[in-house]
């Protein structure tokens, strides 16, 4: 059996951009993708605001359009989702991806915005974990990704509830909508779902993973930030992510998402079984990465995964679920950026080569 294959490579500012065409090279781009299709950039927004290690970032995005362009993929659109503790449109803009798609040329979409993307309603052929329980009354996809190509363009990261984040969590915004925490309790089975939904609707599938300064601790906002110097890319959603998993320090084959994508040949996520390419001396490092808890995901794992959890209806089906919206925007955007955040984004701009790149844009 041919075995999955995974491209990681070291880069710095001065070379990022051309290591991105390396890298997407490396990892076979060209035959993972349909070239006569659209091609889909899911960028992450995990947070609106700039903080190192969080979000994609511009010269991830620069560097997956250059990789495109030069590759023969011409068709280029970059889709945004919503979320309840996110805005689109702030991250967008703090993050410099807007100087990117002008220079490229590249339109952007909303997936919640009805005038731009229509969801429709969608009967997976593979046999579902969880998404049927979840949204007993059917599961509703964007009409707009059938029969197009798909980027994911995650960053390596940890995560308070699924250990890490990678591109199988990247699919959670695009594929489902603003009613996604829905899910949360059966975050890794949904994870499994979306990436079978992907593999069923998508003409190919790519992921570009940026560790130019990777993230560690009470994830995916709140993290340590270590600046890693590398990238990687594959065309398995699971492989890429067990890769990365076990950089950080963990193994992939005891976190459920990719284990039980593994178990069912939807990826795969035993690293002996996976050809790195480029420096594979970095797929033997160790970060010793840990997973901890702010005060707003420490909530979350309550209400999601004890006990509490029988309370969630009430809690998260009604119009109860903006006080914890609300509750999430004071602690995130009010009260620890201001007064821990900021201190390490200005420093990083100020004396990180990354982020002297990032004021560059």
């Amino acid at each position: 059996m041919k075995k999955a294959k995974v491209a990681i490579l070291r880069t710095t500012p001065k070379t990022v951009i051309d290591d991105y065409v390396k890298l997407c090279k490396l990892a076979g781009i060209k035959k993972a993708l349909d070239p006569s299709k659209k091609t889909i950039l899911k960028d992450n927004i995990t947070w609106h605001y700039l903080y190192p290690g969080v979000n994609t970032t511009p010269w991830q995005l620069e560097g997956t359009i250059q990789a495109l362009q030069k590759n023969g993929f011409s068709d280029i659109v970059d889709v945004h989702n919503n979320t309840v503790v996110t805005n689109p449109f702030k991250g967008e803009k703090l993050n410099k991806y807007i100087q990117v798609y002008e220079k490229y040329n590249i339109p952007t979409l909303y997936n919640f915005r009805k005038d731009e993307i229509e969801w429709i309603d969608y009967k997976p052929k593979h046999k579902l974990l969880a998404l049927h329980k979840i949204f007993p009354e059917g599961i509703k996809i964007p009409e707009y990704f059938i029969d197009k190509n798909i980027i994911h363009l995650p960053t390596v990261k940890t995560h308070s509830y699924t250990t890490f984040t990678g591109a199988l969590k990247n699919a959670f915004g695009g594929l489902l909508n603003t009613k996604r925490h829905y899910s949360h309790t059966w975050i890794h089975d949904t994870l499994i779902d979306l990436l079978a939904i992907q593999k069923e609707i998508h003409s190919g599938l790519f992921a570009i993973m940026d560790g130019t300064t990777a993230g560690s601790g009470p994830g995916p906002r709140t993290v340590i930030p270590h600046e890693k110097n590398i990238i990687l890319a594959s065309s398995d959603m699971v492989a890429i992510d067990a890769v990365a998993a076990k950089i950080m320090g963990f193994d992939p084959m005891k976190i459920r998402c990719t284990a039980k994508a593994h178990e069912l040949g939807l990826g795969t996520a035993d690293t002996s079984q996976i050809e790195i390419v480029g420096d594979e001396d970095i797929a033997n490092e160790n970060w010793h990465f840990e997973v901890g808890v702010n005060f707003a995901t420490g909530a979350g794992r309550l209400l999601w995964n004890s006990p509490l959890k029988i309370l969630q209806k009430m809690l998260f089906h009604t119009p109860l679920v903006y006080l914890f919206v609300f509750a999430s925007a004071a602690y995130h955007d009010w009260l620890w950026y201001p007064i821990k955040g900021k201190r390490v984004v200005n420093k990083w701009i100020k004396e990180n080569q990354w982020g002297k790149l990032f004021k560059s844009y």
